[in-house]
């Protein structure tokens, strides 16, 4: 792995770090799963036109996120049950559209050569989402806690709504390179839920979430390379050993 595509592996991990620790204190980061497949019938349509498939899936992805948000207002239902239905429909037409290898990759991932649209691309999308989880992060909080006092205080929680929904669905995107549709909605569950244990305030599940994703991105494609296995299932796996290391303490992290 060369050093740029290092990079781009860890600014995705920082992200979905950040962008995990929200989703689990919201209750919806199982939805982070059926929204990645939202991006399948965007991968297919980007192979038909001979483009790079991440921007295929990045338009799909953040379509199917504004989907969830007006869809959510009309019908007052939960956003996990409006991602469900998003899902259902995307994974159908995606599954027609995407056969073989190219379905088999879409699926579980493949590092292959990313262009250097692809790496500016991602690096540029990567910090964006960092940057908007910094510095909206207390209006987030505000937020999750009570939209009314949040609408209180003067923040329209619909557009700060939409915004992280679309943060959430490029973090997604981000990481479908490596993890592929199946496996990306596992490093947004797993390092912010073990962090989350392990934290003893939200800064800190916030910096512990981001870390536990950078190690298991890093540490994950750096066994793969050596046996020479598909990186996706081994950062998965990584994250898992490091979430069951983390139910060993039974007192969480606290400054001396």
């Amino acid at each position: 792995m060369n050093t740029e595509t290092l990079l781009l592996s860890i600014a995705m991990a920082i992200a979905a770090g950040l962008v995990g620790a929200f989703a689990v204190m919201r209750r919806m980061s199982l939805a982070a799963d059926p929204l990645s497949h939202v991006a399948l019938p965007g991968i297919g349509i980007a192979l038909a036109l001979h483009i790079a498939p991440v921007f295929g899936a990045v338009a799909m992805l953040v379509l199917g996120a504004l989907i969830v948000w007006g869809v959510e207002e009309k019908s007052r239902a939960t956003t996990e049950s409006v991602i469900g239905v998003v899902f259902s429909a995307a994974l159908a037409i995606g599954s027609i559209m995407t056969t073989g290898e190219n379905l088999i990759e879409a699926l579980f991932g493949g590092a292959g050569t990313i262009s250097w649209p692809e790496k500016v691309f991602g690096l540029a999308t990567a910090s964006a989402i960092v940057a908007f989880i910094v510095i909206h992060r207390n209006s987030l909080i505000v937020m999750m806690v009570s939209p009314d006092v949040a609408r209180t205080a003067g923040i329209n929680v619909r557009r700060l709504d939409l915004l992280y929904l679309e943060a959430f669905a490029l973090t997604i995107a981000l990481g479908l390179r490596y993890l592929g549709v199946l496996l990306m909605g596992a490093l947004i569950i797993i390092p912010p839920t073990t962090a989350k244990r392990l934290a003893y305030d939200l800064a800190s599940m916030l910096w512990i979430s981001v870390v536990l994703s950078v190690i298991s991105t890093t540490l994950g494609t750096g066994i793969a390379v050596r046996l020479h296995r598909e990186a996706g299932p081994v950062i998965v796996l990584v994250a898992t050993a490091l979430f069951l290391l983390g139910l060993l303490p039974r007192r969480r992290w606290k400054h001396e």
